[in-house]
């Protein structure tokens, strides 16, 4: 919001600012929904203060999808990590946390995938190629030391659920989507960690 003449700017609290306004307005309208004055006004900015701050609007898409990516890979990683040293466990509890996610009042699917759609090339594009590593990273760690043959094959066919049941849950409905998506990406783990039969 507007501050009062006189009175000290902060610019990191400004550039926060900008973020979570925006971070809030390009899920709820898309990267095409809402322009630069648009975007100002909810956020209390001058046009000057956000180019300041991001140099252009796509500078500040490329900045909240980033921050955006941030905050979820650190969440899943400390939803696994909280589950304890099973890999199972530790897979289970990613797709708990993303049924959570999916019952959320405005949920719309994933913010970072939907940009990318909108805008197959550019910051939105480019950004969600690295959320999606960010997922097999942690994913492929999980499937190594449950003993998968091909932990990398093994953490994209579960990537594959990942996205695939956040594009369900945001079209097709919630119900049963997350416990679902769950029971597949286990159902995978056992599979690749089965000892292979004799001939």
């Amino acid at each position: 919001m507007p501050v009062d003449k006189g009175v000290t700017l902060d610019p990191a609290r400004t550039r926060e600012q900008i973020l979570l306004v925006a971070t809030e307005v390009l899920y709820e309208e898309g990267l095409d929904g809402v322009g630069v004055v648009g975007l100002c006004a909810r956020a209390g900015v001058s046009k000057e203060t956000l180019y300041r701050h991001f140099g252009s609007k796509e500078g500040l898409v490329r900045a909240t999808l980033q921050a955006r990516s941030d905050r979820v890979a650190r969440w899943l990683r400390e939803a696994a990590a909280a589950a304890g040293p099973e890999p199972a466990d530790q897979l289970g509890a990613i797709f708990d946390a993303l049924a959570g996610w999916y019952a959320e009042p405005g949920f719309r699917g994933c913010a970072i995938v939907n940009a990318a759609v909108q805008h197959h090339e550019g910051a939105a594009r480019e950004t969600a190629a690295r959320h999606m590593d960010r997922h097999l990273e942690l994913l492929s760690g999980i499937a190594a030391r449950a003993g998968a043959a091909e932990p990398d094959v093994l953490a994209r066919q579960i990537l594959v659920l990942m996205e695939g049941a956040a594009v369900v849950a945001d079209l097709h409905g919630v119900a049963g989507t997350g416990r679902q998506a769950r029971e597949a990406a286990l159902t995978l783990l056992r599979a690749s960690a089965a000892p292979a039969s004799g001939g």
